[in-house]
């Protein structure tokens, strides 16, 4: 179903319509379009006389062309932020309201739309007017977003404990289990960090419209639905200042993580490093030894062999002893 009427109160959804229709059923406010078809949009043109924008003109940037004005009618568009296989994606939304109908063109099923689809028909939920369905609609994108933000951050406090929690003996003795950890959280990281983005997107969308609606509806918007879009823009400031906020923690999380790889990372450069500076000198030892000279003291002597063992294991212990004292192991 691409196309679903709907009227605020216990009436509900009207999903069929004949084609052919000259105008629409009493009562109906809101006009619900999902990637429609030609004969739909087609229906809604000529049964409205407002125009439906496609999803080229839904997709522009620039602000003039996002919030515009015709002959009382608000063409608005904003981008709107859904999961898909967990992943967030934006996807363009518009709003065409006027002083009887809001039609809403949408390319993918929003969790918002399905709610409000049933907040719309309990009574006394929702102003029965076109501006009143536009009020409630945001304000259920809002709260969507809301409790979207309240999980990312709950997420991103169980992300800082694991980054800076205590490391016991075990994980320090298996450095490259704890990287691949690492590696893993800079991932949740990035993906929190996405989705906040475009929540961001979202709300700064939101926080557009709300005032060019109240500038350009005062002859017909009705005072309770005024008053609910001034309460909704403070509730938008309040969520881009958390949404900053949750922004700072993704960076602060992620240069903390980058910072701790860079850590384990140095960890088994350093061991390596060790590890060979204590190879050479017994190396030294062998090679001086293994030169062809006739006249080497050590070659006639009873005790030269286990001498010069003795040799080489002293010079691997001594850089040893050497970088413990300094504290570098």
């Amino acid at each position: 179903m691409t196309l679903a009427l709907h009227s605020c109160g216990p009436e509900g959804t009207l999903a069929e319509i004949d084609d052919t229709a000259s105008k629409l059923p009493d009562g109906i406010v809101w006009i619900d379009l999902m990637t429609p078809t030609h004969a739909e949009i087609d229906l809604v043109q000529r049964t409205t006389g407002l125009h439906v924008p496609t999803r080229e003109e839904l997709s522009e940037i620039e602000t003039s062309s996002r919030l515009r004005t015709e002959k009382g009618v608000l063409y608005l568009s904003m981008s709107a932020v859904y999961r898909q296989d967990g992943a967030p994606i934006t996807t363009p939304l518009g709003f065409v309201l006027s002083a009887d109908h809001l039609i809403t063109i949408r390319f993918a099923a929003l969790p918002a739309f399905e709610t409000f689809k049933g907040e719309i028909k309990q009574p006394d939920n929702i102003h029965p007017s076109s501006a009143g369905a536009f009020a409630g609609l945001l304000e259920t994108a809002v709260d969507r977003m809301a409790d979207v933000l309240e999980q990312v951050g709950a997420e991103l406090d169980i992300i800082s404990h694991n980054v800076f929690r205590h490391r016991d003996k075990a994980d320090k003795q298996q450095p490259a289990r704890a990287e691949n950890d690492l590696r893993e959280t800079m991932r949740a990281i990035g993906r929190a960090g996405d989705l906040i983005s475009k929540i961001r997107d979202a709300l700064t969308g939101i926080g557009r419209i709300v005032p060019y609606t109240l500038g350009h509806c005062v002859s017909w918007m009705p005072h309770e639905v005024r008053t609910s879009l001034e309460t909704l823009k403070a509730d938008v400031t309040s969520l881009n200042d958390h949404d900053s906020y949750l922004s700072g923690k993704v960076q602060f999380l992620l240069d903390a993580t980058l910072g701790l790889i860079n850590i384990e990372q140095n960890n088994i450069i350093k061991v390596l490093t060790v590890a060979s500076v204590v190879g050479i000198p017994p190396t030294l030892v062998a090679s001086w030894y293994g030169m062809n000279f006739k006249t080497i003291p050590e070659l006639d002597w009873a005790y030269g062999y286990p001498y010069v063992i003795v040799l080489g294991v002293l010079s691997a212990i001594l850089p040893f002893i050497f970088f413990r004292v300094k504290g570098w192991l």
